[in-house]
């Protein structure tokens, strides 16, 4: 298994409550603006569209890229972020 960032362990270490979407790990400032601007502006709106996604990396990777113009880094740290956290806490 791959090392993970800081933010990413921060992230699944505890309830998403009403984090940031900046706070998913791959989702910096000018991602998570993009991301605010369609609506996506908490991490919890984000997990929302990996579970009606039905948690497929390929959906939702392509969905990341085109919905804000994340790199295929940025997707797949997101989307870890949210695998393991689902992993955690459902």
């Amino acid at each position: 298994m791959s090392t993970t960032s800081q933010k990413h362990r921060n992230f699944v270490a505890e309830p998403m409550g009403e984090k940031d979407v900046t706070e998913l790990a791959g989702i910096g400032p000018v991602l998570g603006q993009k991301l605010s601007s369609k609506g996506f502006d908490k991490a919890y709106v984000v997990l929302g569209q990996y579970l009606v996604l039905k948690k497929n990396k390929e959906l939702f990777l392509d969905w990341l890229k085109d919905t804000c113009g994340a790199n295929i880094k940025q997707a797949g740290d997101c989307h870890q972020c949210l695998l393991d956290w689902c992993g955690e806490f459902l």
